[in-house]
C-alpha cells in the first residue's frame, strides 16, 4: 500500500522547519508500548537509496532492546523476518497481510508535526541518542557552561552541532532560548550533578571569559 507511512514525510518536513533532528512518540503493540525514534540523516551520513528517515524501536521496561531500521512513506527498508522477530510476529502463510496490518497500525501513531512536551522516558531517550551521535556521554545532562568553538583552518568559529543544540533544547530550554541566536556557542553538560549551574551563572561566566 503506497504510502501507508506517509505521516513520515509530514514530520519530517516539520522537525527540517523547526530545527529538530530528532522526535519521539509512544507506540503500543501486543500490549507492550515503545518509545519510537524518528532521526534524521546528517548531512554526510551514509544511507539506502530510498531512505526518508531512521526509526528506532526501544522497548519499555528494557530500553537495551531496540531496533532501528530505515523507513520512508512507503514502509521500513528492512528484511520481514527482522521485523518478525522483533515484534514477536508469529510467521504464517498470511504474513505478508500481517505486516501490512502492522505497517497501517504503526502509521496511526505517527505525529505530522513535533510535539515538543515529553514524556520523561523520551526525553531521556532522546537525550541519549543525541549524546551518542555527537559522541557524547549519555550520562552527561547537568549543564554547567556554554562556550564559542574553536577557530576553524578558514578562520571561522565553528557552529555548534544540531545534536547539541537539541539536546540544550530539551534540557534547558530557558537558557537555550536565551542563547540559541549565537549559532557558535555550544552547551556543556557534566555527568555530575553537582556540576550544574544555573542560567544567570553560565550567562555571567560566559560573558566574563568572552571580555575582550
Amino acid at each position: 500500500m503506497a504510502n501507508i507511512l506517509g505521516n513520515l514525510k509530514l514530520l519530517k518536513a516539520d522537525m527540517e522547519k523547526k530545527g529538530w533532528v530528532i522526535d519521539s512518540f509512544l507506540f503500543k503493540y501486543k500490549n507492550q508500548i515503545f518509545v519510537v525514534l524518528v532521526k534524521l540523516y546528517g548531512e554526510n551520513e551514509k544511507r539506502g537509496k530510498y531512505a526518508l528517515v531512521k526509526v528506532e524501536f526501544l522497548r519499555q521496561g528494557n530500553l537495551n532492546d531496540s531496533l532501528e531500521v530505515a523507513a520512508n512513506s512507503n514502509g521500513f527498508l528492512v528484511n520481514a523476518k527482522t521485523l518478525r522477530e522483533y515484534f514477536n510476529i508469529e510467521f504464517n502463510k498470511n504474513l505478508g497481510d500481517i505486516l501490512k496490518q502492522f505497517n497501517q497500525h504503526f502509521s496511526s501513531f505517527i505525529p505530522t508535526e513535533v510535539k515538543e512536551i515529553k514524556s520523561s522516558i523520551e526525553e531521556k531517550v532522546m537525550v541519549g541518542s543525541l549524546s551518542r551521535s555527537d559522541k557524547d556521554d549519555p550520562n552527561k545532562i547537568y549543564c554547567f557552561a556554554v562556550r564559542i568553538n574553536p577557530l576553524k583552518a578558514n578562520g571561522e568559529y565553528g557552529k555548534r552541532s544540531s545534536y547539541n543544540d537539541n539536546k540544550a533544547r530539551i534540557l534547558r530550554r530557558s537558557l537555550y532560548d536565551k542563547l540559541c541566536d549565537n549559532k557558535h556557542l555550544s552547551f556543556w553538560f557534566s555527568a555530575d550533578k553537582n556540576d550544574e549551574k544555573t542560567n544567570d551563572e553560565i550567562i555571567c561566566n560566559w560573558a566574563r571569559n568572552n571580555k575582550k
